[in-house]
């Protein structure tokens, strides 16, 4: 069984959680200009991963997988029209991106790719940090 978390608590996971997002976001730079870009493609995914971790834990949603942070995104926020579907389209192409790029053999990202990639992590995470606020 699952402990139930004070409001304090709960505030405060939501805090560390974007936090978390929001310095993982921060590796990216480093990582690609030392060349590592499967681990960039690993952190963009995470930083995202975080930040809409931190948007369910405010909605009373805890999904205990990764398929399911990405399904209950989508049910709860893409679906409604509270992110758009560019965005939830965004995370799906992340998680896959991270999962072949952590998983698959002979999966190789680019600088290419990065760029491509940073804007649309950073975009979903301004819009989670403004469902957050609200």
């Amino acid at each position: 069984m699952k402990e139930q978390l004070s409001q304090e608590n709960i505030e405060a996971l939501i805090t560390y959680r974007f936090q978390r997002a929001k310095e993982t976001l921060a590796e990216i730079p480093y990582l690609k200009k030392e060349g590592y870009y499967n681990t960039a493609i690993n952190r963009l995914y995470y930083a995202c991963y975080y930040a809409a971790v931190a948007l369910l834990i405010k909605h009373n949603i805890n999904p205990s997988t990764h398929a399911g942070v990405k399904q209950m995104l989508g049910i709860h926020f893409v679906a409604p029209g509270l992110l758009s579907r560019e965005l939830g389209r965004n995370f799906s192409l992340l998680f896959e991106r991270r999962h072949s790029s952590d998983y698959d053999d002979f999966a190789y990202s680019s600088e290419k790719e990065i760029n491509e990639l940073l804007p649309k992590a950073i975009a979903f995470i301004d819009a989670i940090k403004l469902l957050i606020s609200e």
